[in-house]
This record gives C-alpha cells, sequence and structure tokens, in this order.
C-alpha cells in the first residue's frame, strides 16, 4: 500500500495487527454468509418441490432463479458502488449489514411466499383450467418473483464487502475477491453437511430460523465493526475507494493469463465457461455416481461437499501461490481437461475402488482446478474492483445457469453419461490447446520442449480415458435403455428375473405384491369400483392388475421413460395402454392430486426405494394425505405401501396415517416382507378372505394368481389377512416419533438415529 506519511516500526506493526484483525472479521462474515446460503439454497428446494412439484423442470427453475439471484446481485451491487460510492457518507459496512440483514428476513418471508403461491396457482388452474406447461410457467413466474430478490441480496455480498475492503487503507484490496470467495466456499462446505443434521433435530423451519439468526447475527456485528472504523479513522470514507496496493501492481499493468496479453473479453468467456462446466457436470456427476452412493440426501450432499471442498482446496493454493506468482503456466488448462474426464474412470465398475472413494476421487481435481482458476481470474479482471468484479462473478454465475440446462435437457437425454462428461470438458481441450501452442513473449527456446512433453503426455492419457473406460449402462449390452431429462432407466433379465433401474439403482422386480396393492383395497370396496388412481408406474403391474377389473386406471409416473418399458415386463402391454380404461400421466403424482378435480374409488402409492431416498417422504406425509383425501370418494380406500424401515420412519409414516384418516388398517404382505397400509374416511369392512376372493371379476383372479405364490384368490388373501397388525401398535414402535410431514422427513434425515443406535 501506498504510504501517506512516514510511519514508525512500532505503529506500522500496529496497523499490521489492525488490519489482519479487520480481514479475519471479513473471513468470519463471509464464512457465515457462504454456509446460510447453501442452507437456504437446500430448503428452498425442498420447499417448492413440496409447493409445486418433485420435477426436474421445477428443480431446474429453482436452481436457475437462485443462480439467476445471485449474477444479478452481484452485478448490481457493483454498479451501485461504481456509480454511486462518492455519495456515500457512511461506511460501506452499512450496506454490507444491511445485505445480511435482508438475507436473514428471507429465512421467514420465503416459505410464506411459496405457500402462497400454491393457493394461487390452485385457484388460478380451476379457473382458468391451466394446462400442465401453463402451469410450469405460473409456478416458473411466481418461484423466480419470489427467490430472485432475496438471492440478489446474496449475490451482493461479495462487491459489497470488496468496497468495504477497498475503502479501508489498512487492508490489502487487489486480491480482496479471492480473499472473500475462500470464506464464502469454507462456509459452503459446512452447508453442505451441518443443516441435514439441523434438519433432522428440528425439521425445516427450525433449521430455517437457524440461519435467519446467524444472517442477523453477522449483520449486527456488520454494523458494529464499522462504528468501531468510524470511531478510529473519524470518518467512514476517510480513505479514497481507488487508493492503489503497494505491493501488487495495477490493474493495466498485471500480467495476462494469454502471453499476448489476453482481452478482458476473453477473460469473461472463460469466467463463464468454468460456470457452465462445473455446474453442467455437477447434473452429470449425479447420475454417473447414483448407482454407487444411492439417492440419499446424503449422497448428494457427498458430491457437493466434496466439490466444494476440493473448491476451497483449490482456492485457498492460488492465495499462497499469488503471493510470489503472477502467471499459471499454459500447460495447466489442459490439465483441467485431463482432471475433467476423472469421472470416467471412477463411475467405471471395472476398477476395484471402494464406494467411498469414488467420488472424492473422481471430482476433486477438476473442482480443485476450477476453484484455483474462478477467483485467479476474477481477481485479475476485478484488481479489487468491486464493479468489475461484480461484473465477471455474474459472468461466471450465468454459465452455473446455463450448464445445468444444457447437461440435463439437451445432452443426458440422448447421449450416455461418459459422452455427456466429454461434450461438456471439450472446452477445456480448445482452451488448453490454444494457450499451450501460443508462444510466451521472452520465454526461452528451450522452454518448448517440455512444454510440448506435458501436453502430449496429457492428451494421451485423456485419450486412453475416454477409450478405454466404460459406463455402467455399456457393460449390460443386452438390455433395453432409455433417456430422457429426468433419468436413464433399464429394463433388463428375463423372465421373474427382469428388473427395473433408474440411474443404476433398484426400484423394483416382478412380484406379487404389487398384484396385492390393487387387489386387496378394491375387494374391500363396499360398492362395485368404477376408477382408480395409481402413483408410481414402476413395471406397471398395478396398473395391468387394475386393468384386469375392468375399471378406468388412471397411473402417474415423474420419469417418462419408466411406462415406455412397460412392454419389456409384460408382453400384453401395448393392448393394454390402447384400452380406453388406460390412461398414463408424466407428471409428480402429488401435484396431480393437486390439479386434478378427478374422485377415485381406490388410490394406490408404491413410493421409489429406498425408503429414505431424496424426495420420497412427500408421498408419505400429512399433507400428502390431505391432498389425497379430497381426490377419494367418500368410502375410497387409500393404499400406501411400505417397504419396511427402522423404527421411527415406521412409526412415523403410522402416525401420520392415523392422524389423517379416521380408519387405518395394516396387513403384513404375501410375501412376508413389506406392509399395506388401507385407509378411509368411512369403515373398512371386515371381510374373510372367501368373501374378498368372491368379490374379483374372473380377470382379476387369473392376474392375482399368476405369480402365486398360492393358487386360488382365496389362499393370496388369507396369506394377508392373517398377518394383520393393529395401527397403535406401528405407532408404538417409537412413541416419541412425530407424524411424517413436509417439515420433518423423518425417513430421510436418519444420520443422527443412526450413529445413536450404533453407539449404543
Amino acid at each position: 500500500m501506498e504510504e501517506l506519511s512516514p510511519m514508525p516500526g512500532a505503529e506500522r506493526l500496529e496497523q499490521a495487527t489492525v488490519a489482519k484483525g479487520g480481514l479475519n472479521w471479513f473471513f468470519c462474515f463471509f464464512f457465515v454468509s457462504g454456509f446460510c446460503s447453501i442452507l437456504y439454497e437446500l430448503i428452498w428446494l425442498r420447499l417448492a418441490m413440496a409447493q409445486f412439484g418433485v420435477t426436474t423442470a421445477m428443480v431446474s427453475i429453482v436452481l436457475s432463479s437462485f443462480m439467476a439471484g445471485l449474477g444479478i446481485g452481484s452485478w448490481a451491487a457493483g454498479h451501485l458502488v461504481r456509480k454511486y460510492a462518492h455519495r456515500f457518507t457512511s461506511p460501506p459496512l452499512h450496506l454490507y449489514a444491511m445485505a445480511e440483514i435482508l438475507i436473514g428476513c428471507s429465512a421467514v418471508v420465503v416459505p410464506l411466499e411459496l405457500l402462497a403461491g400454491r393457493f394461487v396457482l390452485e385457484h388460478i388452474g380451476d379457473s382458468l383450467s391451466l394446462s400442465s406447461a401453463g402451469y410450469y410457467v405460473a409456478a416458473g413466474v411466481w418461484v423466480a418473483g419470489t427467490l430472485i430478490p432475496w438471492c440478489a441480496c446474496m449475490g451482493a455480498t461479495i462487491p459489497l464487502g470488496m468496497f468495504a475492503i477497498r475503502n479501508d487503507q489498512r487492508l490489502e484490496s487487489q486480491r480482496s475477491f479471492s480473499f472473500l470467495y475462500l470464506a464464502n466456499v469454507l462456509g459452503a462446505v459446512a452447508g453442505a453437511l451441518i443443516p441435514l443434521l439441523l434438519v433432522e433435530l428440528s425439521g425445516f423451519t427450525g433449521t430455517l430460523q437457524f440461519g435467519m439468526l446467524l444472517n442477523l447475527a453477522i449483520g449486527g456485528a456488520a454494523l458494529r465493526l464499522a462504528r468501531k472504523q468510524v470511531s478510529q479513522t473519524g470518518a467512514g470514507n476517510s480513505v479514497a475507494a481507488n487508493a492503489p496496493d503497494e505491493d501488487e501492481p495495477p490493474a493495466a499493468a498485471m500480467p495476462g493469463l494469454d502471453w499476448r496479453q489476453m482481452s478482458r473479453n476473453s477473460t469473461l468467456w472463460l469466467l463463464f465457461a468454468t460456470g457452465l462446466t462445473s455446474m453442467g457436470m455437477e447434473v452429470v456427476w449425479t447420475r454417473q455416481y447414483t448407482i454407487f452412493v444411492g439417492t440419499f440426501v446424503y449422497s448428494f450432499a457427498a458430491i457437493l461437499g466434496v466439490y466444494l471442498a476440493a473448491t476451497f482446496i483449490g482456492s485457498k493454493i492460488y492465495r499462497i501461490w499469488s503471493r510470489r506468482h503472477s502467471r499459471e503456466g499454459s500447460v495447466i488448462w489442459l490439465f483441467v481437461w485431463l482432471a475433467a474426464l476423472i469421472p470416467l474412470l471412477t463411475a467405471d465398475l471395472r476398477p476395484d475402488i471402494p464406494a467411498w472413494l469414488r467420488v472424492p476421487l473422481g471430482i476433486a481435481a477438476f473442482s480443485g482446478l476450477l476453484g484455483f482458476l474462478t477467483p485467479r481470474l476474477v481477481d485479475r479482471f476485478s484488481a479489487g474492483d468491486p464493479n468489475r468484479a461484480g461484473i465477471g462473478y455474474a459472468v461466471n454465475v450465468a454459465g452455473c445457469i446455463l450448464g445445468p440446462l444444457l447437461a440435463g435437457f439437451v445432452l443426458l437425454p440422448y447421449l450416455d453419461e461418459r459422452y455427456a462428461l466429454v461434450v461438456l470438458a471439450l472446452p477445456w481441450l480448445l482452451v488448453g490447446g490454444a494457450f499451450t501452442l501460443s508462444r510466451q513473449p521472452g520465454s526461452a527456446r528451450r522452454s518448448t520442449a517440455p512444454r510440448a512433453i506435458a501436453a502430449c503426455a496429457i492428451l494421451l492419457a485423456s485419450f486412453a480415458l475416454i477409450f478405454l473406460t466404460r459406463s455402467y449402462v455399456q457393460q449390460t449390452p443386452d438390455a433395453q435403455v432409455r433417456r430422457d431429462s429426468t433419468a436413464t432407466v433399464i429394463a433388463l433379465g428375463e423372465g421373474m428375473e427382469k428388473q427395473l433401474y433408474v440411474n443404476g439403482v433398484s426400484m423394483t422386480f416382478l412380484t406379487p405384491v404389487t398384484k396385492m396393492m390393487s387387489a386387496l383395497p378394491l375387494a374391500f370396496l363396499d360398492h362395485a369400483p368404477a376408477n382408480a388412481l395409481v402413483i408410481c408406474f414402476g413395471m406397471g403391474t398395478t396398473h395391468r392388475s387394475m386393468l384386469s377389473w375392468g375399471i378406468d386406471s388412471t397411473v402417474v409416473d415423474l420419469v417418462p421413460s419408466v411406462p415406455a418399458l412397460f412392454w419389456y415386463f409384460h408382453a400384453d402391454a401395448p393392448q393394454l395402454l390402447q384400452s380406453p380404461h388406460s390412461h398414463v400421466v408424466i407428471d409428480d403424482g402429488r401435484r396431480f392430486l393437486e390439479r386434478t378435480t378427478a374422485q377415485y374409488d381406490v388410490i394406490v402409492i408404491d413410493p421409489p426405494p429406498p425408503i429414505g431416498a431424496a424426495g420420497s417422504s412427500l408421498l408419505y406425509s400429512r399433507e400428502f394425505y390431505t391432498a389425497a383425501k379430497k381426490r377419494l370418494r367418500q368410502d375410497g380406500i387409500l393404499q400406501q405401501w411400505y417397504p419396511g424401515g427402522d423404527q421411527t420412519t415406521t412409526a412415523a409414516i403410522a402416525r401420520a396415517l392415523k392422524e389423517s384418516f379416521p380408519y387405518v388398517r395394516a396387513f403384513g404382505s404375501v410375501e412376508g416382507w413389506g406392509i399395506h397400509y388401507l385407509a378411509s374416511r368411512e369403515p373398512i369392512p371386515d371381510r374373510s378372505a372367501a368373501d374378498l376372493a368372491v368379490r374379483l371379476p374372473p380377470a382379476a383372479v387369473a392376474d392375482l394368481v399368476e405369480w402365486g405364490p398360492f393358487p386360488t384368490a382365496e389362499q393370496q388373501f388369507a396369506g394377508v389377512l392373517s398377518k394383520e397388525m393393529p395401527i397403535d401398535w406401528l405407532v408404538a414402535r417409537d412413541r416419541n416419533a412425530p407424524a411424517m410431514q413436509d417439515d420433518r422427513p423423518i425417513n430421510e434425515y436418519y444420520l443422527l438415529r443412526t450413529m445413536h443406535t450404533w453407539l449404543r
């Protein structure tokens, strides 16, 4: 920094100590802010899905709105600082503090806005008869209008923080973006795991309140620090905002990334590419590694946590490296290309790699390199200027918005995951090739050979990864594969050994249990059934059994490719799909219930396994049963399939059913695992196995006994009725377990509970 006057050594040391203390405050602020941002993102996404549906389109809308808000806030805050900085009469930290306080308010306001949106859209949908596409447009507009203003406050924090640092002559400002970015990412690492524990303890509402308290705390601390600065300097803006640092070259003199002095536009394109490829690859990684890590909330948190932790390490290395260096070698850009391809190896089933190591080994190198390069690019572009940093970060966020859309809706529906990954990595091959082939002015000729050798080695290694590895889909050559924006679906096997996989996870198999899901509630009805609704298609067995009764059957599934494989599991599927009684709907089951006006005699729910799958609680909660009751005739019966789980989950689901319906009965399955819950607003008749059997039409009898295990319908029913369990006994499995609610997804958040069980 430029000295205003000669300073004694003791005073200089005191100033350095004060500066370090000031930076420590900023590090704490942005650590907590990063933690809260991830906390809000995770919970807002889940709340939006509960209100508007668990669909790929809704997930994309929420995440795009979140990122758009960050970009808009970053750009707007930088523009505000550039245009009006000379008019500010209060310390810059006041602006930052107000942004954090507003973010804290969002913890309370956003859930209310999302809930209001649901009721508004229900009213609009009923009055205007919105189509599914129209509903998505309306929901998207509402979600965007809800999230973008609050997320803009989050995006504004870094430019405002940089402005506060730049206006304090004791603090180094040329690399302030990377400093704040480093703290933000470290906070985000903690935010990828700790909120999951908080949700388990206090639900989504309690976790949001905790985040609110943190935001208000750092906002208050920033205000107090601002007052302290005023008392020490005598004014809020005592130092010119543009004072350059003594130990940093001015922006115009900073060496470029390219040896031909890359233009500022080129830097922005690189920032856009880092955002696009990193976020696009996250979508691909999720599909690639699901087969190893599962579909739990902890699985996605593990991928996010590794990504953020590696980004933090890369950013920390950059901070250390940049103290002594001003330009990175050109070959590093080719290393980005190679690192992006490592998941091709770690997602290959053939190498004997422990499942828990595959994600960190696969994505850490690429994430770390981008963690190094992203703050490097913004520091170079901004040189401590909040306005330019805001522009650079906004461009990076624009890439973050486009990346998931490109991966999810353009690449993955048509390409194997490995090829989608290669396409997303291609920009870094082009960038690395261009930088490697360019010549650094003033460099010695002897440095060209090592650079060429390194480039050739990287290219050979990358081509080996592309051509020698295989995805799990490619290792099942006889399987039927379907892809869409939601999932990769595989059907394989022969006879009764056929299985259905979604993103590599087994969903279901041919079993008489799925036939009983329809036969049991239909036979218990007091009147002849006219129609039924099945939520979750699976292999289509339950839908097929419904049609054997000669009634209208509507089946809803989220993944378009699942019903497309109906023919693989049942030879008569093409004829059944052409029946006027058969109706297949691609939608979120809960959203369909809340939008349809139809009334059903029977509603069958068969949530996707495992019991702890992310989002599955939305098909077990009290709020879901409230929606189902509206579409169930007064004496209709809801059949809820429960495959089994720990004591707390069992009690929570049983309690939710008991609190939602006055009459609930529970039966063990004909195969001895899982529970058929029957729930109704009217008493469920006490019928014998023989009484139930005679109520079946001949075609339904043939369907029920098709796969055994007993030769007659009466014996099949007897095998179920003999396993009846009192609902109060199931609730008593854990008397302290609350009923399953949208706010308390007991089945999905279980880590602390599991650890407690292990320790006992």
